[in-house]
């Protein structure tokens, strides 16, 4: 029985209603209804997990995340955490989780990861671990490409949170699977970065003056930081 997330998710409905979020999901039909999907999202904001999950929720899914050690260590969003079934990742035992995600994949769940491992402070894809796609092609299930936009606005690496912060248009677009393949991780990082882009061109709202610029990344004329080199 799910006694913890049922609650979660409809005290996170309650905070879009009060902070009037306009809130727009697009592919959600690419999740499946039943059965076992990685899917993998861009990462800009520590409320990303929130709206990953609500992309899951017209075909009725709950996502089980893989999140870092020190989140389940915590004294509040831990026991909500283990309550919700998410998957802790101890980097420094990453076999034990890749195991765990597995053994939820071939059980039917939906895993949500972020395979950036971090925040993007320029606010574009950054370079990708392989464990997403490695997960899929390990348990045969579906890579579903996903990124959202707009909650780092409210909540980012570097920033001071602002969750009073209202009439945020947050706008969630979810792609069609990628084959299991070898090269997978190189496909979704493509995927991502063009997901990604629709979305930020699309945006309905543009910086407010200069001070404003922080949340759009630098080609489009903002003023994040440049993205790193990419890896060779």
């Amino acid at each position: 029985m799910e006694l913890v997330y049922p609650p979660v998710i409809g005290l996170a409905k309650t905070m879009f209603r009060v902070l009037d979020m306009r809130i727009t999901i697009e592919g959600a039909e690419h999740i499946p209804t039943t059965g076992g999907a990685v899917l993998a999202s861009n990462h800009v904001s520590y409320l990303d997990f929130v709206f990953c999950g609500l992309a899951a929720q017209p075909s009725k899914r709950l996502v089980r995340f893989m999140a870092k050690q020190s989140v389940f260590a915590h004294r509040v969003s831990g026991p909500l955490m283990r309550g919700m079934k998410h998957i802790p990742v101890d980097r420094s035992a990453g076999a034990a989780s890749f195991a765990e995600a597995e053994a939820a994949l071939r059980r039917g769940e939906v895993v949500g990861v972020f395979p950036e491992a971090t925040i993007s402070e320029s606010f574009t894809v950054k370079a990708l671990k392989t464990g997403a796609a490695r997960l899929a092609r390990a348990a045969q299930v579906p890579l579903i490409p996903m990124v959202v936009w707009g909650p780092h606005r409210l909540w980012t690496k570097g920033r001071k949170k602002d969750l009073t912060k209202r009439h945020v248009p947050v706008l969630i677009k979810v792609g069609p699977p990628l084959p299991a393949v070898e090269d997978a991780t190189w496909m979704l990082r493509e995927r991502l970065g063009g997901l990604l882009d629709a979305v930020q061109r699309a945006y309905p709202e543009k910086p407010a003056g200069e001070g404003d610029r922080w949340w759009l990344p630098a080609h489009l004329g903002g003023a994040a930081p440049l993205p790193d080199p990419t890896p060779a």
